[in-house]
């Protein structure tokens, strides 16, 4: 069962919307493509995880923080008689697994997720006594990219790869699991502790003025779209959505990266580029939101 759902990070949201409306700087462009590999491989691991049959709880996304500490973990899965903590990596090349450590074939040391996955086992161990629990915890580093590889593993390490996901998840599957009242308790103590944002996300700066106006296609991000009567077709992929769908997924969007400004018909309009009518926007406006004012005062609300 899925306690809490995934979910697609404030900062990775915005920085997508931002790589499709203007030219981000090399290190910003860098770190969306990071959390964007990451999140994808996330969601491949995720299928595996929505296969498991036996009676568990799947807490994905936490961000959590205990004496001034914040660890991150993927997804944690509450068993009868244990805890599971995965951490997803969607890493791809080749690395050397030497001196404790993570290397490139080039002998450059990159950063030993081991550790990382230590870290978090403690600090989540923690967390659970504070709250009143005693769980045997089971960490796990998953690679799921078929296109990677660490040579000299030792076959002791807690790291599961995209050949042996199968079976790792077959094996998970045949541990028997009933749940009872106090795992539900559990998860929902753990529910109450998830923090909103991580204190090292940070959003390099944009204003209104300089991003690029009109509509993204809902498939491939692209601004090379056009309006035909109510439909919203894209040049670059041929993706065609309604006009309505397309002016709510944009809006959604310009409320994510403008919170304070109000959402008006001719805001809009201009955001959309300058395209579609201005009666139609209205109407899906006033049909999806709230309006408060009146006139050329008015603006939606959720």
């Amino acid at each position: 069962m899925i306690v809490k759902p995934r979910t697609k990070s404030r900062i990775l949201a915005i920085l997508e919307i931002l790589n499709s409306r203007m030219e981000l700087g090399e290190d910003v462009k860098q770190h969306y493509l990071t959390l964007e590999k990451g999140y994808r491989g996330e969601l491949l691991n995720d299928l595996w995880v929505e296969k498991l049959q036996e009676e568990v709880l799947v807490l994905h996304d936490l961000l959590f923080e205990i004496k001034n500490s914040q660890f991150q973990i993927d997804t944690l899965i509450i068993a009868q008689d244990r805890i599971y903590l995965l951490d997803v990596k969607y890493h791809e090349g080749d690395y050397i697994y030497k001196n404790d450590g993570f290397y490139t074939l080039a002998g450059k040391e990159t950063k030993n997720h081991l550790h990382q996955l230590k870290r978090c086992e403690n600090l989540l161990r923690q967390l659970i006594q504070t709250l009143g629990f005693n769980f045997p915890i089971e960490s796990y580093l998953i690679f799921n990219n078929p296109e990677f590889y660490l040579y000299n593993a030792p076959p002791e390490l807690p790291i599961v790869f995209p050949t042996q996901l199968k079976r790792f998840y077959q094996n998970l599957n045949k541990r028997p699991s009933k749940l009872s009242e106090k795992h539900k308790i559990l998860a929902n103590k753990l529910l109450d502790e998830v923090k909103g944002e991580s204190c090292y996300a940070k959003l390099p700066v944009y204003k209104y003025e300089q991003l690029q106006k009109g509509c993204t296609c809902g498939g491939c991000r692209s601004l090379l779209t056009v309006v035909e009567k109510r439909k919203v077709v894209c040049k670059e992929c041929g993706r065609v959505e309604s006009f309505e769908t397309a002016v709510l997924r944009n809006v959604e969007e310009y409320r994510l990266l403008f919170p304070d400004r109000k959402i008006t018909t001719i805001g809009v309009y201009e955001w959309f580029g300058g395209v579609g009518s201005l009666k139609v926007i209205r109407q899906v406006l006033m049909s999806n939101y709230k309006s408060q004012g009146h006139g050329k005062y008015t603006f939606y609300v959720r």
